[in-house]
């Protein structure tokens, strides 16, 4: 047998694999082969955040055959660290890093160890345990009919639900981001059922407040819903009969900026409030960050219909976080948790208050940011984030796992999908990681059938993309594709999250083509209910909530894997190749397990996996 030096994600090196709660003990292992006359041995701990560095002696101790362990003994505090080895011998210093995956080898050259250490007192909710995440564009889901009141007559009504979204920023009153459909509260309440029937038991609301974009990532005014959407009373409703069916709803936080048409800076004089732009002794003047004050401000990226606020600003704190802010506003009105935008350019505090805003409202809420990175180490202003440490984010939008799926379902490096899969749990608490948002597609993204179908990834404008659409063999095929990275999504750690109407088969490039409307009525079939399937199974297994995750195979072009807990086990094979592979199974998967999807073991317990297909088998102890 082959011996490293070290292994994070191997228990023979670790006490326990991955985060730790602080003041937990964590033994750590060096692995030395006696010919290295290893006469002394160290391990070399820094502390992220105040940049210290410790060297801790290691204590030899009983090895393995030719090999000799080393070990110490850590109870940290709250925070990231980093480690790596030294030893000293009869040849020298030597040093052990991290040099492929999460294996340790003598050499200068390899990056340090991550340690994340949480509060030993945090939690995250429990009511996404196995659950599933829909996420809605609002105005794009479903019409009630209901009539619309005190609609702001510069909006565009598009009366085509079919028609594709308006690409064209100066085409008159018809432009980007200025079409509405229809789609209201209302509609989404009338289609609770159908969204219960996919096993989601958590819907995720692109922003509703009023704000003059389709999109509404221009906030106008904090409590008060967008005509188009409805009103409290529709949001109250909305919240309750969700709530007969298991489903909870949470709400799009942009607290990063506001519309410059809004009640609080109000540019255009649409409002009859005294806003920013309009006088320096308004109250929301120093919400914002003037240089030369009306005209100059800044803006979040540049984009000057989106001036920045001063998230720390105690008035604007108090406005978002205060006693009768915000957040504990529409907690009140039957909400169960908020998505915060741009996370990662909220300052930590700021985060912090909103965290605490919601904890002390309804302790069971959930807080979930986007990070599109790895939130365990992000960087961002220069400043390492503490976001998943336990006095912020319950969670973030997993942006690393959906990069992952698509990236093997189109280069088939299942290697490298593992190693991400097993690099995130490593680096997130667990209370983390059991309910991560696994998305394939958002509304920043171009359409997941998309992506696997016929995707250039070095997009050209917006008319170019307009035009661009999957001919029958091209979607046939992309459906395929679809089904695998969707079994991917359902059962790797974590909740899945689906993109409103991407079980239905909907396509698209970027914004806006990937905020179509659902297609009622036209819906895929065949894929809906290989969806209703997942959400079906997905629901019913107890190893999809927090079960370990191992992998079996991880060959070029297909990935083969089990999920386990005490109750229950499932192994997941997907072949993105262009034909069919066997694969040997587990000893416990060769007698009679249920089939899940795909074929039957043979008599010999080899399993066959078409085709650009996903296999799913399942046991019960």
């Amino acid at each position: 047998m082959q011996y490293y030096p070290f292994d994070s994600r191997n228990p023979i090196y670790r006490s326990k694999i991955g985060a730790v709660a602080s003041g937990e003990n964590l033994k750590l292992r060096l692995l030395l082969h006696n010919d290295a006359y290893c006469t002394a041995a160290y391990l070399i701990l820094i502390n992220d955040f105040t940049s210290t560095t410790q060297e801790i002696p290691l204590t030899p101790a009983e090895g393995l055959e030719n090999y000799q362990f080393w070990d110490c003994e850590l109870t940290l505090d709250t925070g990231l660290y980093w480690y790596y080895f030294r030893y000293e011998s009869r040849y020298g210093e030597f040093f052990v890093t991290k040099c492929a995956h999460s294996t340790g080898f003598v050499s200068r050259d390899g990056k340090p160890w991550q340690q994340t250490v949480y509060d030993n007192d945090f939690n995250t909710p429990n009511w996404l345990d196995g659950g599933i995440i829909y996420q809605i564009f609002p105005d794009r889901f479903y019409n009630s009919g209901m009539a619309k009141k005190n609609i702001p007559a510069d909006r565009y009504i598009c009366e085509d639900w079919s028609k594709q979204p308006e690409y064209r920023q100066n085409n008159g009153v018809c432009s980007l981001s200025n079409d509405y459909y229809g789609g209201d509260l209302l509609g989404i309440a009338e289609k609770l059922p159908y969204i219960a029937s996919l096993g989601v038991n958590c819907i995720y609301l692109n922003p509703i407040f009023e704000a003059h974009s389709n999109h509404r990532y221009n906030t106008a005014d904090y409590l008060k819903i967008d005509p188009h959407l409805g009103n409290e009373k529709d949001l109250e409703l909305l919240c309750k009969k969700a709530e007969e069916l298991g489903i909870k709803i949470i709400l799009d936080g942009v607290f990063s900026h506001t519309g410059d048409d809004s009640i609080y800076f109000n540019r255009y004089g649409r409002y009859n409030s005294l806003g920013a732009y309009n006088c320096e002794n308004s109250p929301y003047y120093n919400w914002f960050k003037f240089e030369a004050w009306p005209e100059t401000y800044e803006a979040w990226w540049g984009i000057t219909t989106l001036p920045e606020v001063r998230e720390n600003n105690k008035d604007y704190n108090e406005f978002i976080t205060g006693e009768n802010g915000v957040i504990k506003y529409w907690l009140k009105k039957g909400v169960s948790g908020w998505r915060l935008d741009v996370a990662d350019e909220l300052p930590d505090e700021f985060i912090k208050n909103i965290r605490s805003a919601m904890k002390s409202e309804n302790p069971d809420s959930y807080l979930l940011g986007e990070v599109w990175e790895d939130a365990s180490n992000k960087i961002s202003y220069g400043t390492r984030r503490r976001f998943l440490l336990g006095k912020e984010l319950d969670s973030v939008m997993n942006y690393p796992y959906a990069n992952a799926i698509v990236d093997f379902m189109n280069d088939g490096n299942a290697c490298k999908f593992v190693d991400t899969v097993l690099e995130i749990t490593e680096n997130y608490p667990p209370q983390v990681v059991k309910c991560l948002m696994n998305h394939i597609g958002t509304h920043d993204t171009a359409r997941i059938l998309t992506r696997l179908g016929k995707y250039n990834p070095h997009i050209k404008d917006r008319k170019w993309q307009a035009a661009q659409s999957l001919n029958k063999e091209e979607y046939e095929y992309a459906v395929k594709r679809l089904k695998c990275a969707a079994t991917l999504q359902y059962t790797i750690p974590g909740v899945p999250s689906i993109f409103y109407g991407d079980e239905a088969g909907v396509e698209g490039y970027n914004d806006p083509f990937c905020r179509a409307t659902y297609p009622w009525g036209r819906e895929n079939r065949d894929l809906l209910e290989f969806y209703k399937m997942l959400g079906k199974f997905r629901r019913q297994s107890d190893c999809l909530i927090i079960g370990e995750f191992i992998p079996v195979h991880s060959e070029d072009g297909y990935v083969v894997f089990m999920r386990r807990s005490d109750k229950d086990c499932i192994l997941v094979g997907v072949n993105t190749k262009p034909y069919e592979v066997w694969v040997n199974l587990p000893d416990e998967f060769k007698n009679n397990p249920e089939i899940i999807y795909g074929d039957t073991p043979n008599n010999d317990g080899w399993l066959r996996i078409p085709s650009n297909s996903p296999s799913i088998l399942k046991i019960k102890f």
